[in-house]
């Protein structure tokens, strides 16, 4: 738990200047109750003997009262205001880290478990500047009142000390069982959130297929082992708040009786026996801490799942920009979870097709080829540059991405294509449009390309469009289509290939396809099979292999489906 509790430490820090302001007034407000008992002592012992100074001491009294309700009302507000620039700031941190690190924190934690850690644990991560700050600020009035009975009575500070002693034991034994245990809640309001994530986005399925009740059954199937670690969270404050309840009245039954024997042998005056119980409540009040161990166990919990999922270095950029080229892409022994030992060129301008059956590695060859994630071992490089080496406005100007199931980010249609562009021109954007052929839907929206995304009922296909129309307004040198024309009909996907061989022709194209019709159509294949390349070379000559052909499952071919007959430089590439 050392770095839950470093992150713990850092929330408070950024709490900004509301943390130093909830410690002054928990300190004076500590202060003012550690001072009440010697006051009331005082006033007692004058009022006792009929002294005129006993109506100074009860005024006194009223102004300390004073003091500490203001300063509670001061740390309420104050912790509030710390705890919300906390959870802000771990917000921030960790959508940063999740966006940054791209696709491959997706493979780790799923959306629930990405939507419970943002949500719920930084809000219990958020609390720490209130909780460590208040729960701290109870060592005054039980280290002042040690100090205070010394000056009263050695005797009772011996008492109070062993008795103290006996609770510092039951709160860290505490701190620890519960810690374990939130730990363990989190992780099963986790799972919870994940299956109705999951869920959520199937509804659909789920309705037509009337699988209702089976659902709702795997969705709340961590709902047992949820109510089992809430019951043992119950127990462990209960049986710690026995003890406590315990041993706080008979340490105050013990001071109570060694201070009336010394009451009695003439030691203590009534008024210090009255402040010595008084300061022995204080002393002992440390047992209210029971509470803050309770929600620092709980913000520890959920610190250590916020390190779980930022842990790791964060993708590096370099500030290299790219020299001027084709779009040459080059693989050299590359390796990753999924993908062997893949090397191959692709010249500038090439259109590249990659085709492999479900799981072969497709989708992965190209996260690489646009460094959506990194090799574990090997280089990619576009026009010689190791793409590591690029800077982030580099990287994103010369590579274009579209992918199966777009997701339409932005206020406008518009801001949808142009995302990622520094003031995008609106003439090229509606350029990019007519290409992906979206030009003319999107004019017959309601407000065109200011249309709102979500105003905007699309089909899958249509939504393809637009993302195969970011891509195209991006992608400068090299373009990643990771199976983005699965949902175009067919007179549709034809434009767009007329377009990608003719105004886009000048562009490296890498395109994941399912379609013989796309393949044939490419200048190259790369054939993909059980995360290896099996073989690289034009459609007509691999369709002479039978196990070619049952990729695509197909029939015979079709006359004429043979691509290209030049081979534009592209070297071939066979497996051993």
């Amino acid at each position: 738990m050392q770095a839950a509790d470093r992150l713990v430490v850092q929330a408070v820090r950024r709490g900004g200047p509301w943390p130093g302001v909830l410690a002054v007034a928990s300190v004076t407000g500590a202060f003012a109750e550690l001072t009440l008992p010697f006051v009331l002592g005082r006033a007692v012992d004058g009022l006792v003997a009929a002294e005129p100074a006993g109506g100074t001491w009860l005024g006194a009294c009223a102004a300390i009262v004073t003091t500490a309700v203001l300063c509670d009302a001061l740390g309420v507000w104050a912790a509030g205001s710390g705890n919300a620039r906390a959870a802000q700031w771990l917000r921030r941190r960790i959508v940063h880290h999740v966006l940054g690190a791209g696709p491959v924190l997706n493979r780790r934690f799923s959306e629930g478990e990405l939507a419970t850690r943002t949500g719920v644990n930084v809000e219990e991560a958020g609390r720490a500047p209130e909780t460590v700050i208040t729960g701290a600020a109870l060592i005054v009035p039980t280290a002042g009142s040690l100090v205070a009975l010394t000056l009263i009575d050695p005797w009772l500070t011996a008492t109070l000390a062993a008795g103290l002693t006996g609770i510092l034991l039951v709160l860290r034994a505490f701190l620890r069982v519960s810690t374990s245990l939130a730990a363990g809640y989190q992780e099963a309001q986790g799972d919870i959130a994940a299956r109705l994530t999951d869920a959520l986005a199937g509804a659909r399925t789920i309705a037509a297929a009337g699988t209702l009740a089976r659902e709702k059954a795997r969705v709340l199937t961590a709902l047992p082992r949820l109510r089992a670690h809430a019951m043992d969270l119950w127990r462990a404050n209960a049986r710690a708040g026995m003890q406590g309840a315990f041993v706080v009245p008979l340490l105050e039954v013990a001071v109570l009786g060694v201070g009336g024997l010394r009451l009695a042998a003439g030691g203590l005056s009534a008024g210090e026996l009255y402040s010595a119980a008084r300061y022995t409540m204080l002393g002992a009040g440390i047992g209210a801490a029971l509470g803050y161990m309770s929600r620092l166990a709980r913000a520890r919990a959920s610190a250590g799942r916020i390190v779980e999922l930022i842990s790791g270095s964060p993708r590096r950029y370099g500030d290299r920009r790219l020299p001027p080229g084709p779009g040459t892409l080059e693989l050299e022994g590359v390796s990753v979870e999924g993908l062997s030992d893949v090397s191959l060129v692709v010249p500038g301008g090439c259109a590249v097709a990659v085709v492999g059956r479900s799981g072969a590695g497709k989708s992965l060859l190209a996260a690489l080829a646009g460094r959506l994630t990194d090799p574990a071992r090997g280089t990619v490089s576009l026009d010689g540059v190791p793409l590591p080496d690029l800077s982030r406005e580099a990287l994103r100007g010369a590579v274009g991405y579209a992918f199966e199931r777009p997701v339409l980010v932005g206020d406008t249609v518009a801001d949808a294509i142009g995302l990622g562009l520094r003031d995008p021109d609106p003439q090229a954007l509606r350029t990019a449009a007519r290409a992906a052929c979206a030009d003319a839907f999107v004019r017959r929206l309601p407000l065109g390309y200011d249309t709102r995304p979500e105003d905007a009922p699309m089909s899958g296909g249509e939504r393809q469009r637009l993302g195969l129309a970011r891509a195209f307004a991006q992608g400068r040198r090299l373009l990643v289509l990771d199976d983005a024309t699965s949902s175009l009909d067919t007179a549709t996907e034809h434009q767009v290939a007329t377009a990608l061989s003719g105004e886009m022709g000048h562009r490296t194209r890498l395109i994941v396809t399912h379609r013989v019709a796309t393949a044939a159509a490419a200048d190259w294949v790369i054939w993909l099979e059980e995360g290896r390349m099996r073989a690289c070379d034009r459609h007509r000559i691999l369709w002479g292999d039978p196990r070619y052909r049952a990729v695509f499952q197909a029939r015979p071919a079709v006359p004429g489906e043979t691509g290209p007959s030049h081979r534009n430089g592209m070297s071939r590439v066979d497996t051993p």
